[in-house]
């Protein structure tokens, strides 16, 4: 980059380099276009770093007000949650009945007002609005997640064979992130090119000015990408934002700093520096470059790579080789930019926050992991997992630990005995709760994780489980867990949760939590609405036993569940699908193996010295601690083998199959002490039922109780609008599914928004609406 500056003092050979060190000095003289002095007194060169405190300044305003909106609903929940239980206990004298032979109407329980108490005054009227639920805040905020809510098309495209590209559509990031995005984009824009000059008359007088600017906030976007790409940043401490949902800005945030940078770059190229006698005067400051802009190439180069390679298509096709290279390039781009920038203006000073932002994080991730802590057995092995195939051909993951969750956060899964380099996501679907203690002792909870496999790691996860069996267990490294819901649904009056066949992990520790406070008094909601659309019902089997708890546990009338049975089972002429057999991988299963051997044996003899200090030198005791030991290891549960599945990519054979539709008897059998649990299936269909089932509901036996199944696809619209009748104040609507279940709901959501700001007193205050996705 060259300024253009007035006449400088003579000064020392050494402040002279000092000076170059900084930036190019290129005097104003009598021969200098008419003009020239008036344009750099408009926009001097050595003011330009303020372009990079507009993007600063940008940038913080936004994180003010999402830290606003997000202390606002926190702040509201917990004294909304703290006022019911003072309104709990107020009425614990009317609201039960004096004597025994005294039943109350259910209805009347279950509504927000007592109107006939036994004792005390009779109920108010309702009180005025507070800073809790203030009407026209609620409008505004309404009127935003309408705009916001509203689905983006899905683009649907054909495969490409040539690439061996399958996905057929692409679905956008959430309207609120692209409303960020095309401010930001917008911002940016007018902030380059409304200010003047866009150039100067010549080369010899500096560099243009449009692509100074620009270069300085592209600089200045650095620190913000690095930090919203970050596992733990002080962005989600802030906000409460995941992560996961922080790296839709840090993509797009690349792109921008990409559009930048090609704004920055060509000028350069419209107004060379060979051009009228540039070139000379650029070789008399930089004698040993041979070429004029070879620094903006070497950084260019591997900003072009990375907005490429992150590409959504791109990613999927090729994610291991993403996860490889994504951090390595990126550390050459910003040694690349240190060398580019050569210090000018303010540039270095966002170069090197970004990197204390990276190293910052980094040393963060490591009260994460849960082999860092040198208090835990874990420390530097890992913790001890076991494998069980459910139906379906599902991987269950059961990982005794002593960290802890809350309902719907996740973790990254690496088993070096599988795979020593792949880690990966997965939602953790069970409750760390004292009311679920694991069997290793009371410090530690049973961390589940339930994925379908498909292909990669979790092809190799269930490979392995098929192949060593049940007994076997493996290493696990944990990190996490991170992500989860903002906002608690205890604070919603009524919640409704959508869920699309495996897209269940993400709902049931919620639901488990949820029905756990309603039960001690600790969550206004009066009314859940499960809505589970599975393709069959042997999918059921997987969480069968949280499900029977919600049930039979949950206080009564308030948890509704309906399963949809989307497809039957397809079988082959013999009566079972056997597909080809899984490839073996001796020699990753030996390498695999030794790793796995090599833990199990620090493991091993951690367990023994422990064994020999709680002995204290007793040997009947050691001996009687060791047996119990080698019994805790070996009793594993007993899973369910099924042929393993077809591998990914591979066509089914053309023999025409046999749709079967099981029984209740053979889809659920019933536990001896739980025989009075189903989940409300119909007797067996019809020839007729079944060739009609995708049009027609079946009857259904338990939908007094709110708990039955149904054949076919659920009308979400309709539902919806069933539920709507019934809506309390506040509403939370939950939904993890496919593309197709998401765009349905956020649609219906969008369109509940004018019910806030169209009422009057008594109506509904907020309908909020959270997402999740399949893959992180």
């Amino acid at each position: 980059m060259i300024q253009p500056a007035r006449l400088l003092p003579k000064t020392t050979p050494t402040r002279t380099f000092q000076s170059l060190v900084q930036r190019i000095n290129i005097p104003v003289t009598s021969s200098s276009p008419p003009g020239l002095e008036a344009a750099l007194e408009q926009d001097p060169w050595e003011k330009s770093g303020k372009y990079a405190l507009g993007w600063v300044y940008f940038s913080i305003l936004l994180l003010i007000f999402t830290i606003a909106m997000h202390l606002y609903h926190w702040m509201s929940d917990r004294i909304r949650r703290a006022t019911y239980k003072e309104e709990i206990a107020k009425s614990s004298t009317t609201s039960s009945p004096d004597d025994d032979y005294e039943m109350a109407n259910m209805p009347t329980n279950n509504s927000q007002h007592m109107f006939f108490p036994r004792r005390g005054p009779l109920p108010q009227q309702p009180e005025e609005e507070t800073f809790l639920s203030w009407g026209p805040l609620n409008r505004l905020i309404a009127l935003l997640r309408y705009i916001c809510y509203r689905p983006l098309p899905v683009v649907r495209l054909r495969p490409v064979r040539i690439l061996r590209l399958r996905k057929r559509e692409i679905s956008f990031p959430s309207p609120g992130a692209m409303v960020v995005v095309a401010v930001a984009v917008i911002f940016v824009t007018l902030y380059c090119f409304i200010p003047r000059p866009l150039y100067y008359a010549s080369i010899q007088f500096g560099s243009p000015p449009l692509a100074i600017r620009a270069g300085m906030l592209a600089v200045a976007m650095m620190p913000w990408i690095v930090a919203l790409s970050m596992k733990a940043n002080l962005v989600t401490w802030l906000t409460g934002i995941g992560h996961e949902r922080l790296n839709v800005l840090h993509r797009w945030g690349g792109y921008i700093c990409l559009f930048l940078s090609l704004i920055h770059t060509i000028p350069f190229y419209l107004t060379p520096a060979w051009d009228q006698g540039g070139l000379t005067l650029f070789k008399s400051y930089f004698r040993n470059q041979s070429y004029i802009y070879g620094t903006g190439v070497a950084a260019l180069v591997p900003l072009i790579f990375l907005c490429v390679h992150s590409l959504p298509f791109l990613r999927a096709w090729m994610y291991e080789f993403f996860v490889a290279l994504h951090v390595p390039v990126s550390i050459v781009l910003l040694g690349m930019l240190f060398w580019h920038c050569h210090n000018y203006l303010t540039s270095w000073n966002y170069l090197w926050a970004t990197a204390a932002i990276w190293l910052t994080s980094y040393c963060a991730r490591l009260f994460f992991l849960n082999w860092t802590n040198p208090r835990r057995i874990s420390w530097l092995i890992g913790e001890e997992a076991a494998l069980t195939i459910l139906p379906e051909n599902a991987v269950k993951v059961t990982i005794p630990s002593q960290l802890r969750w809350r309902p719907g956060q996740y973790v990254y899964l690496r088993m070096p005995g599988i795979s020593v380099f792949e880690n990966h996501p997965f939602t953790v679907a069970s409750l760390c709760s004292e009311d679920f203690p694991s069997e290793y002792g009371d410090q530690y909870r049973d961390m589940v994780l339930v994925f379908r496999p498909f292909g990669g790691f979790t092809r190799k996860v269930l490979n392995a489980a098929i192949d060593k069996g049940p007994m076997h267990t493996y290493r696990a490294f944990i990190d996490g867990p991170y992500g989860g819901m903002q906002r608690e649904l205890a604070s919603f009056d009524t919640v409704i949760l959508f869920a699309g066949g495996s897209g269940i992990t993400a709902i049931v520790s919620h639901l488990l939590d949820l029905i756990k406070k309603m039960r001690d008094s600790k969550a206004v909601t009066k009314q859940v609405h499960v809505v589970w659309a599975l393709k069959r019902p042997e999918t059921m089997e997987w969480f069968k036993e949280e499900l029977r708890i919600c049930r039979e546990f949950a206080p009564p009338g308030t948890v509704q569940c309906q399963f949809f049975i989307t497809a039957a089972k397809r079988v082959g002429p013999d009566g079972f699908p056997f597909p080809p057999p899984s490839p073996s991988r001796p020699v990753s299963d030996l390498v695999h193996g030794k790793i796995d051997k090599t833990f199990h044996g620090i493991a091993s003899k951690r367990n023994s010295a422990l064994i020999r200090d709680e002995a204290a030198g007793d040997p009947e005791k050691e001996r009687e601690l060791r047996r119990e030991n080698e019994d805790g290891i070996s009793a594993l549960p007993a899973p369910t083998f099924l042929p393993p599945p077809k591998k990914a990519h591979t066509r089914y054979s053309s023999k025409p199959d046999r749709l079967t539709i099981p029984s209740t008897s053979t889809v659920l059998p019933h536990n001896a002490g739980n025989a009075s649990f189903d989940f409300g299936f119909p007797s067996t269909p019809t020839m007729l039922q079944k060739n009609l089932m995708r049009f027609a509901f079946l009857p259904t036996a338990n939908k007094k109780t709110g708990w039955h199944t149904e054949y076919g696809r659920p009308d979400i619209p309709f539902m919806l609008k069933g539920f709507e009748r019934d809506l309390g104040k506040r509403t939370c609507v939950f939904v993890c599914g496919p593309p197709s279940m998401r765009i349905d709901v956020q649609r219906c959501v969008a369109g509940m928004q004018t019910k806030v700001w169209g009422g009057g007193t008594g109506t509904r205050e907020e309908v909020y609406m959270h997402t999740e996705n399949y893959a992180i």
